[in-house]
């Protein structure tokens, strides 16, 4: 028998560690084994919505399995370092002969498998690493010199090329394999709604905003190609508007890929150049750095030397205000109103509040980063540490230093007549256009007055960055 270990690559569709392991079962039986890690994702921030989004998806995909014949059995551990035990057991249990796998580039993750790695090969059962995750794989896109890029453009054009030159495709479903009994009367597990673990006031996942499925990702990714991703780059920084593909839930767990995304894509005009693939190549840009750079896992930054010279202020009272979103900055408030309400937010919004979180509150952006991952339905580590690395001005191809947002002209380019922060503060609905971003006239209708003075705060920001 085959055993595949499925992680965040929930789908059968190019999935090439499923695809392989039923190439070589040769008809001899494949079995699917998932892993249930609750310290684990605990110490990971993993958000609730996310594991019980991850859990409605592992049940989607055990149907499909199963109609292909393949069993899905469940490892419950607590932590990563009780794995390799655990499977190991089971493989030997079912007298298997090999572990596929897609690979994931987080540092714990990579320790775990070659964990995993050096006890199959004590015991003489070869483990195949594939990858199902990435368009191109760490290691294949780098510089001139043979280097990583520490850059993202010049990695975008290379990526580009490299596609136009392979376009690679995804892999087909694999074909209904022969199903033999389970030996020593195994059974197919029933797979939990939920999973009690340490972050209990997380978001929670709503199923009607994130349908599990890959039918439901097919349906949001194939709806935004032929609906809206022709105006992507002109929509995607309106929060009012429904201009981004939200696909990035099916992405995280892997319902889908991001080659399943780009074939699709590749039907539009011009789809190559378009800034929604420009995305899809930041995901992968931030996990090759991880690759390659492996102190980021550890929340270092790129750019030591520019969080060197910064003093985070660690002031309990304006973090909690800013989780909450009370911080009487209107645009602020409402992209953490829905964040907590929905476990997802806009990314403009994501910029918006981090950059208020590092730069006018000056909080480490480690702090904002954690709170991210336990509310975010898609939380991503990769994706989630770029990002705030960038708003802080510490990491990879980093916003400058002095690039400070003000909640005032973003909202006034990307909110004008208020309707985002209208729907999350509904106490401003009664006042009009701007009126509805100024903390001053927010007040007058119950929102909290402001906890700093922007013009001050930016100041004492830039003399803090300036510093030598």
């Amino acid at each position: 028998m085959k055993l595949v270990w499925f992680r965040n690559d929930l789908r059968i569709v190019d999935n090439p560690a499923l695809f392989r392991a039923c190439d070589d079962a040769a008809g001899q039986g494949v079995l699917a084994v998932a892993t249930i890690c609750p310290s684990q994702w605990a110490s990971h921030d993993e958000s609730p919505a996310k594991v019980e989004f991850w859990l409605a998806n592992l049940r989607d995909l055990q149907q499909q399995l199963t109609a292909l014949g393949i069993p899905l059995k469940l490892v419950h551990v607590d932590s990563f370092a009780d794995l390799p035990g655990k499977l190991l057991s089971l493989a030997e249990q079912l007298h298997c002969d090999g572990l596929y796998l897609n690979r994931e580039y987080c540092l714990n993750e990579n320790l775990r498998d070659k964990q995993v790695v050096a006890r199959f090969r004590e015991a003489d059962i070869p483990v195949y690493g594939l990858h199902g995750d990435l368009v191109f794989a760490p290691g294949k896109v780098m510089n001139g010199q043979g280097l990583p890029f520490r850059v993202f453009t010049p990695f975008s054009k290379v990526w580009r090329s490299l596609f136009t030159e392979q376009h690679p495709v995804p892999l087909p479903a694999p074909p209904v394999q022969s199903s033999p009994p389970l030996p020593n009367g195994l059974v197919a597990d029933v797979i939990p709604d939920r999973v009690d673990y340490a972050i209990n006031n997380g978001s929670h996942w709503i199923p009607s905003l994130w349908p599990a499925g890959t039918a439901s990702a097919h349906t949001r990714l194939t709806d935004f190609v032929s609906i809206r991703v022709e105006d992507y780059a002109a929509d995607r920084d309106f929060p009012s508007l429904d201009g981004t593909s939200t696909l990035s839930p099916y992405l995280s767990c892997g319902v889908i890929s991001s080659r399943q995304c780009l074939a699709v894509a590749s039907e539009s005009t011009s789809w190559l150049d378009n800034q929604w693939v420009t995305e899809i190549i930041w995901r992968e840009f931030y996990r090759h750095l991880l690759m390659h750079f492996p102190d980021m896992n550890r929340w270092q930054p790129f750019r030591p030397e520019v969080e060197s010279r910064i003093r985070w202020l660690d002031d309990d009272r304006l973090f909690a205000a800013w989780c909450q979103g009370e911080t009487g900055f209107p645009i602020v408030d409402a992209g953490m109103k829905q964040l907590l309400a929905t476990g997802w937010m806009h990314n403009r919004l994501r910029m918006i509040t981090a950059s208020f979180l590092t730069k006018l509150l000056r909080q480490d952006w480690r702090k904002g980063a954690c709170f991210f991952m336990n509310h975010l339905i898609d939380g991503d580590f990769a994706s989630n540490l770029g990002g705030w690395q960038w708003s802080a001005s510490v990491g990879a191809d980093a916003a400058p230093y002095f690039r400070i947002f003000s909640p005032m002209r973003q909202a006034e380019r990307f909110d004008p007549k208020g309707d985002y922060v209208a729907h999350w503060l509904p106490e401003l609905k009664e006042l009009k256009g701007m009126q509805r971003h100024d903390p001053a006239f927010a007040a007058k209708v119950g929102r909290p007055a402001p906890i700093i003075d922007y013009s001050k705060a930016r100041a004492a920001s830039l003399a803090d960055y300036q510093r030598q």
